[in-house]
């Protein structure tokens, strides 16, 4: 298997379980509830998209920010795992609470904030976009990682437009269920981006 073709294998899968998958099918159902089924696989559709655009654009300028702010790699390491970490132990205890409605927001609104912005694309996926593309430094590397992130965000959206057969499948215990599952990948993910930074650090 060719470097890139891995690479893009294994951060593809982390950011899988970093979007908090379950969680967000949760939430998505929550938001859409009173939705009819055409409204909300339209609601799906442009969530992806603003997903996709939302990484995509942190994926690769996240360089540009560590240059203007003076951050190295391995201190913005230690703080996206740091923020991780609490995103993982608030999965575990089952603490993600559904956003508050407003009255007058329309789809498109809702589409961007709060769904996509900061429910799925939060603190914690921002600082691991952030690392992930300010880590590579061929343009091989540099479109796996965007391949990678793409693919992450399409099982992603097709979770959300499947997300009704989703809960009638695994029903709300399971979801909540392997919502805590993924809290506990989660944090073992957080561990090892805070050790790999301060062991660069102190190298």
């Amino acid at each position: 298997m060719t470097e890139p073709l891995q690479f893009a294998m294994n951060s593809g899968f982390k950011l899988f379980f970093i979007f908090c998958p379950f969680l967000t099918v949760s939430l998505f159902l929550g938001i859409t509830r009173d939705f009819k089924h055409a409204r909300r696989q339209a609601f799906a559709m442009k969530a992806t998209f603003a997903i996709a655009a939302l990484c995509l654009s942190f994926y690769f300028f996240g360089s540009i920010i560590f240059a203007i702010f003076g951050l190295t790699l391995d201190a913005f390491r230690i703080g996206a795992g740091a923020l991780l970490f609490l995103t993982a132990v608030d999965l575990v205890r089952g603490r993600a609470e559904e956003p508050r409605k407003a009255q007058n927001e329309s789809d498109t609104e809702k589409v961007v904030v709060p769904f996509s912005f900061p429910i799925v694309v939060g603190p914690a996926v921002i600082g691991v976009l952030f690392v992930m593309g300010a880590d590579v430094d061929t343009p091989t590397m540099k479109v796996a990682g965007a391949l990678a992130v793409l693919a992450a965000v399409l099982v992603q959206g097709c979770l959300l437009l499947m997300a009704t057969q989703v809960e009638q499948w695994m029903g709300k215990t399971n979801l909540a269920v392997f919502s805590k599952i993924t809290g506990i990948i989660l944090a073992a993910l957080a561990s090892q981006m805070i050790f790999t930074g301060i062991k660069a650090f102190l190298a």
